[in-house]
């Protein structure tokens, strides 16, 4: 895959970021411009429990924005040698993707989705659904396996058992 543009929708979970080392190693191969994206929802005022407005939706746009980049810098360092762009948009998650895609010139977007449990709303599987349905360019869906407890035999659990009950002497 040739992909010059990419862009990489971020929700500020674990689960999101999982697509950037995969990112990374396409970008590097291929000389390529990351795009990170943040989506959040549009504020509003923010209101005191005496009913004063501390902080009107602009102000919080301003805030929630300069917070989305910050986060993105923290991941951008994960790109090393890889040019990053960082973009903070509001609105409705799946059409802002479409849109930043499209206004990017985005040959593909890369983002995780969950396959079972609880998801945060931005990358749910329905949103993700919603972009490889609707987008024009190629999308690129790393499957983050179910975080499932793996069984310990009895013998491992003998050896943790005996090991609490010396350090606890």
């Amino acid at each position: 895959m040739m992909a010059k543009r990419i862009l990489v929708p971020l929700d500020r979970t674990q689960n999101s970021e999982a697509v950037l080392p995969l990112v990374y190693d396409l970008a590097r191969g291929a000389g390529s411009t990351v795009r990170l994206l943040h989506v959040k929802p549009v504020p509003n005022n923010v209101v005191s429990d005496s009913g004063r407005v501390v902080a009107y939706a602009d102000q919080e746009m301003t805030r929630l924005e300069a917070e989305g980049l910050t986060y993105m810098d923290a991941l951008a360092a994960q790109l090393q040698d890889v040019p990053v762009e960082r973009v903070v948009r509001f609105g409705n998650p799946a059409h802002e993707i479409l849109l930043e895609a499209e206004t990017f010139g985005a040959d593909v977007i890369a983002l995780t989705t969950a396959g079972r449990g609880r998801l945060r709303p931005t990358l749910s599987r329905s949103i993700a659904a919603r972009i490889s349905r609707k987008s024009t360019v190629p999308v690129l869906l790393l499957r983050e396996p179910s975080r499932r407890r793996v069984p310990v035999s009895a013998e491992s659990q003998s050896k943790v058992s005996s090991w609490a009950a010396t350090s606890r002497s």
